[in-house]
């Protein structure tokens, strides 16, 4: 029974490792505003974001991370780099691979220019219906 017991509780772990802020990035499945946007709301619901991405999709995190940041929404809390094992798809073999995690905030700024975005965006769509 015990050993039940400590699965249970090594499970509820697991599932608490798996952070709700984080967005994983990939360079071939979405388009790059569609991560800057996810971010945004991903920071208006829990203050920041993770960032994390694999191999070549680091290039889109780092830009994504820039615009953010450069528009004034984020400010940069910490960058982390490691290296990831995993196996070759082809082969099978095991491969390291290059992962990186940005974790940003947001600014002091941030619901200031959200508020401003949308009304930017109601003014546009009111426009469009006349």
């Amino acid at each position: 029974m015990e050993g039940i017991t400590e699965g249970v509780n090594n499970m509820s772990l697991a599932v608490d490792s798996q952070k709700k802020n984080r967005i994983q990035v990939s360079n071939t499945k979405k388009p790059l505003f569609f991560y800057v946007n996810l971010a945004k709301r991903y920071m208006q619901q829990y203050t920041d974001v993770e960032l994390s991405a694999l191999g070549m999709a680091i290039g889109t995190v780092v830009t994504v991370a820039e615009i953010l940041k450069n528009s004034g929404f984020a400010v940069e809390k910490k960058i982390m780099t490691s290296t990831v094992d995993m196996k070759d798809g082809a082969r099978g073999r095991p491969v390291q691979k290059p992962k990186i995690e940005i974790t940003l905030a947001k600014s002091e700024k941030f619901d200031e220019l959200m508020a401003a975005a949308n009304e930017d965006k109601e003014a546009a769509e009111a426009q469009e219906q006349n």
